[in-house]
């Protein structure tokens, strides 16, 4: 890496910066950040769910997950808002550039130079300007082998850790496993290992070939296992590589069960394997395992497994949610799920729709407050060609037509913003979506929706339009909070066992003790996080113990003893204070409580981080 940072050093003095240049920040505006996003659609979609996944494993750490395109211009940003202020005073957010000849050493921009993962901490940045920071980055290639973007990390340099790029490097293989398994629509995609346990993990190869058996491209992985690079590949074909007829892998996947594959590969070395047969024949699109025979399509499908049934875990309150739902399937009632961040809502949303008469259909999940404000419109509803500034050709289906006869899922509902609620009601209402610049187009569909606010708060501050709350409030059900719940040693298991797809980890007496003793404020998302980091410290088939558990969770339980300071109730407001003061004065006063640590001041409000920290201007302008 020292290598690495000295030719990175040389390469910026080339660009013609100096040490002392000051950071030059012109935000850009939102027609540019949109027309950016939009021209990386396909990576944003895929990049971020996993961001959020890896910003849950560093919240609250003074640190931030950051997404930039080939060129190091950053598409999101994810962080807490403390840091994010921090941050920005160096031009580190969405729309600025930081490769190396704009930002000199820098681990995106470095990371972008060198086709490879890069550390960069404190003095070893090029530009004085940032070294209170520290960053881990990987690049993200695409289908084809090529820079897609990068994914980086970070953070003030106080806070580093070593753990730190692994997990980046672990969130940026995740990213380009998904873009891969996404870029074929009429292909043959293969998952395959040495090891059957690895099939379906970071670690299996992703080749992907013609209906024909023609190669297409590999991942990474694949490479690795094959041991010839993309060009020597095409030459070959399904069965050159596999030692396969694609004749025998067609009558494979007729069979009524079919199990892993046991395959020889061309050097010898015999893998396992699952296929995915998404063959486009005219209008026709399979999209099974299996390409079934014609005595299977007209047999009775056999019954599904109750996915309600596999989330009850033995806890009586969650075991009343589940009964209450399970009630009203197919009844055409809106579902609104209440409860504490991370206790599983989507989870139960998936559980729902899949025990449906939709099951078939489409799940749409959109996180209402993960979509920036400027685009959440254009995402919801759609838009046709020409629709604004920056429109990509041909339009974009939005996500409501994209559930049309399945369920959509609006997550985290309570932020959605005033404007988009009356749209909403009126979708609701008339059953009919009006894409931007477009005509109206019928839709069916299923709602359920989750909120950790209390939205008659929301409408009480004139956040939240009372006629969409009577609108969604069909059947309301509060998911427990993992501290309450009896059924943890039952949960951590199940979880644990997801996490590393059944490579036999276990969790020893002393660990499931000291999760008794913690309070879960990110309840099923923080244990699932801190159980995946735990196993890959550990390693594969070995019992996780105290010291594999990371720092923040054991300095969390060694000051578990001290009472938390909560943030004294705001005062009823007198005769002339503005409702927009009280809530200024509560921000305040919960900012000042958790020592201007933001994301603690939103969980002591009963806020998102995003709203919190949407609402900072306003408190800037204010004191102002």
């Amino acid at each position: 890496m020292a290598a690495m940072i000295g030719t990175s050093h040389r390469r910026s003095q080339q660009y013609g910066l100096t040490p002392d240049a000051r950071p030059d920040f012109d935000p850009p505006c939102r027609a540019d950040l949109s027309s950016l996003i939009d021209g990386n659609r396909l990576l944003v979609n895929h990049a971020l769910p996993v961001m959020e996944t890896l910003y849950q494993q560093i919240a609250n750490t003074q640190h931030m997950a950051l997404l930039t395109d080939a060129e190091g211009a950053i598409v999101h940003a994810l962080g807490d808002a403390d840091f994010l202020e921090k941050a920005n005073r160096v031009a580190l957010s969405p729309g600025v550039t930081w490769s190396e000849a704009n930002k000199g050493t820098n681990a995106i921009g470095t990371a972008i130079a060198e086709q490879a993962p890069a550390m960069v901490h404190a003095d070893q940045h090029f530009l004085a300007a940032n070294h209170f920071l520290t960053c881990s980055a990987a690049p993200i290639l695409d289908h084809r082998g090529e820079l897609a973007g990068v994914l980086d990390v970070s953070g003030d340099r106080r806070g580093f850790h070593h753990h730190t790029m692994a997990l980046v490097r672990m969130s940026a293989l995740m990213v380009e496993n998904q873009l891969f398994a996404a870029a074929f629509d009429d292909a043959i995609t293969l998952h395959f290992h040495t090891r059957p346990e690895f099939v379906g993990t970071l670690m299996e190869g992703i080749a992907s070939f013609t209906p024909g058996g023609r190669f297409l491209s590999a991942n990474r992985a694949a490479l690795s296992q094959f041991g010839l690079s993309v060009n020597a590949l095409r030459a070959h074909t399904f069965s050159s590589l596999f030692d396969l007829p694609l004749s025998a892998l067609y009558d494979h996947y007729r069979a009524a069960a079919p199990g892993l594959l046991d395959l020889r590969m061309h050097g010898g070395m015999r893998v396992c394997a699952r296929a995915e047969l998404r063959l486009s024949r005219g209008t026709q699109v399979l999209s099974a395992e299996a390409a079934p025979t014609i005595a299977q399509r007209h047999a009775k499908a056999p019954e599904r497994a109750s996915r309600l049934h596999q989330l009850d875990t033995g806890d009586p309150a969650l075991a009343r949610v589940l009964d209450k739902v399970s009630r009203v399937l197919g009844r055409d009632v809106t579902i609104l799920i209440t409860g504490e961040t991370g206790t599983g809502k989507e989870l139960l949303a998936r559980a729902i729709h899949a025990d449906s008469p939709r099951a078939d259909a489409p799940f749409v999940a959109v996180n209402c407050a993960a979509i920036p404000d400027a685009l959440i419109e254009s995402e919801l509803f759609g838009y046709e060609e020409g629709a604004f500034t920056g429109a990509r050709k041909k339009g974009a289906t939005g996500y409501i037509q994209q559930a049309h006869g399945g369920t959509l899922f609006l997550d985290e509902i309570g932020d959605m913003p005033l404007p988009l609620q009356a749209r909403l009601l009126r979708v609701l209402q008339e059953r009919v979506v009006t894409p931007l610049g477009g005509r109206p187009v019928p839709v069916d569909l299923q709602l359920a929706c989750a909120t950790n606010h209390d939205l008659r708060q929301r409408i009480a501050a004139g956040l939240f339009r009372e006629d969409l709350y009577y609108r969604l409030n069909g059947l309301v059900v509060k998911l427990p909070p993992l501290r309450e719940r009896s059924d943890l040693e039952t949960v951590t298991h199940k979880l644990l066992a997801a996490e590393t797809r059944g490579i036999g980890c276990r969790v020893s007496a002393e660990v499931l003790r000291l999760f008794r003793q913690h309070r879960w404020p990110g309840n099923l998302r923080q244990l699932a996080s801190l159980l995946r980091t735990a196993a890959i410290m550990a390693g594969d088939g070995a019992e996780i113990r105290a010291h594999h558990l990371p720092d923040d969770f054991l300095e969390e339980l060694a000051g578990a003893d001290e009472a938390p300071r909560e943030p004294a109730p705001p005062q009823p407001p007198t005769s002339g204070i503005k409702l927009g003061e009280v809530e200024r004065a509560a921000m305040l006063q919960a900012l000042a409580a958790h020592e201007g640590n933001v994301s603690a001041a939103a969980r002591a409000l009963g806020v998102s981080r995003n709203t919190f920290y949407r609402k900072l201007p306003y408190l800037k302008q204010c004191a102002r």
